[in-house]
């Protein structure tokens, strides 16, 4: 074994994250639930070691302001134009949501790490029973004192770890969404964060966690959420991931738009699996060529 290797197994293999079996077996995928872990005190996340990874980055950022109110929406937010290392160093004195996708490609101690705590899911799971990954992805978000991150869902699975500072999140159980809302996401068949509408949703079916350092928080995929800091500048941690069985849920949902578009009422993934597995197989071919389409067209325009 490397020396390196060496030194990530003694300094990853005690990363825990540390959950109630029944609460993970009951609401894996389904509710969020909370738990702890014993992260904080790594220095890949100290905020020295935090900026000497930014400034690794030309691409994979996304630096923004904290938006004004939870349902503002997402991609409206004034986005920034410094760079992610200038704009940790201005935390202090502006608004600023950091987000350091990928740091894994930037510095390998990142996906040791990244590794270490999905194998714990995964066994606590009882394995991927059949399933595939597809993706699995971690990112790092460090914010300014009092900013807001807008109300919107993620097409993924995540576990999320509070390092350092104070963090709200308000979850919302993904049975909030209705089945129209997820189906125009998954219609454009990308990985990104799906935009939906605050007002109206259903009061009771918001969980809300309040983090601090050694804190973390499961967030099942398509779970809508908006999250705010406090009093400090807050640096958080979370790792994502897809299965192939969870993105052919997603292309069932396509084939559903695109039924519910001639007036027939589709019948929700879970509800018919020989069908979901034909619609999921049919969108599996349409959306490339759907993509190819448009990349052409585009090119053709100049574009």
């Amino acid at each position: 074994m490397r020396p390196e290797a060496r030194d990530a197994v003694r300094q990853f293999g005690d990363a825990r994250l540390i959950v109630d079996r029944q609460a993970f077996e009951r609401d894996f995928d389904r509710l969020p639930f909370g738990y702890d872990h014993n992260l904080s005190d790594l220095d890949l996340f100290s905020f020295e070691s935090l900026r000497t990874l930014a400034a690794k980055y030309d691409r994979e950022f996304f630096v923004s302001a904290g938006a004004p109110t939870p349902d503002t929406k997402f991609y409206s937010v004034r986005h920034s134009t410094c760079s992610p290392l200038e704009a940790l160093d201005e935390l202090e004195s502006g608004n600023h949501r950091v987000l350091l996708k990928r740091p894994e490609m930037y510095d390998a101690r990142y996906g040791d790490l990244m590794h270490e705590l999905f194998r714990q899911v995964v066994e606590m799971r009882g394995g991927l029973r059949g399933e595939r990954v597809v993706r699995l992805a971690s990112s790092i978000l460090v914010s300014s004192a009092a900013a807001i991150t807008p109300f919107h869902f993620d097409p993924e699975i995540s576990f999320f770890f509070q390092i350092s500072g104070e963090k709200i999140y308000h979850l919302y159980s993904p049975a909030v969404l209705t089945e129209p809302e997820l189906e125009r996401f998954y219609n454009m068949g990308i990985v990104n964060i799906g935009q939906v509408d605050l007002k109206g949703r259903d009061p009771s079916c918001e969980h809300v966690f309040r983090l601090f350092g050694g804190h973390g928080m499961h967030q099942p995929q398509n779970c809508p959420h908006w999250v705010e800091t406090r009093g400090e500048r807050s640096i958080s941690y979370v790792f994502s991931f897809e299965t192939d069985a969870t993105r052919a849920r997603g292309r069932t949902r396509a084939f559903n738009h695109h039924m519910r578009s001639i007036g027939l009422r589709p019948s929700p993934p879970g509800t018919h699996r020989a069908l979901d597995e034909r619609k999921a197989g049919i969108m599996q071919v349409v959306i490339p060529l759907r993509k190819g389409a448009r990349s052409a067209f585009d090119r053709a325009l100049g574009r």
